[in-house]
């Protein structure tokens, strides 16, 4: 299964995020600097973020990002939930047209997989992921040419 770039950025973001010890606000142009992307899908992504209350987004001069809650009670799994679009196939969805759904067993197997690979996000939190703050941070601290360009 391969994740959407937004559902990517949503995980990276929220790292970045769990990493700032002062918890300051974090602006989106840093946070686009420091993954080399567009401003603009780093403020999609947190407005997403913000939608779903992971996120406090901070107006103003010292404005930006911030986690709303503990890394620790920010589930993995939960969030790609939330962002990924997980319909996998057509006959995942209300509108199926499928000629062979009645009698296909791939929905079913699909499904069992998606569920084995959520299940095993679900025993993750953010914390989990930032159990090396200095080496995350490090990484994150050089600057780095932007791809988009």
């Amino acid at each position: 299964m391969q994740l959407s770039t937004h559902t990517d950025y949503s995980l990276r973001v929220l790292i970045y995020l769990a990493l700032q010890k002062d918890k300051e606000p974090v602006t989106v142009q840093t946070l686009a600097e420091r993954y080399a992307v567009s401003a603009n899908h780093i403020a999609k992504v947190g407005q997403t973020l913000t939608q779903l209350g992971y996120v406090n987004s901070l107006r103003g001069r010292s404005g930006g990002l911030v986690l709303a809650m503990p890394a620790a009670q920010i589930n993995v799994g939960q969030v790609v939930r939330e962002v990924e679009n997980l319909k996998l196939l057509e006959c995942f969805g209300s509108q199926s047209n499928c000629q062979i759904e009645s009698a296909c067993r791939l929905k079913s197997v699909l499904y069992r997989a998606l569920q084995a690979f959520l299940t095993v996000l679900d025993e993750y939190t953010l914390a989990d992921l930032v159990v090396q703050p200095a080496a995350l941070q490090q990484l994150l601290s050089k600057s780095r040419k932007a791809s988009y360009l």
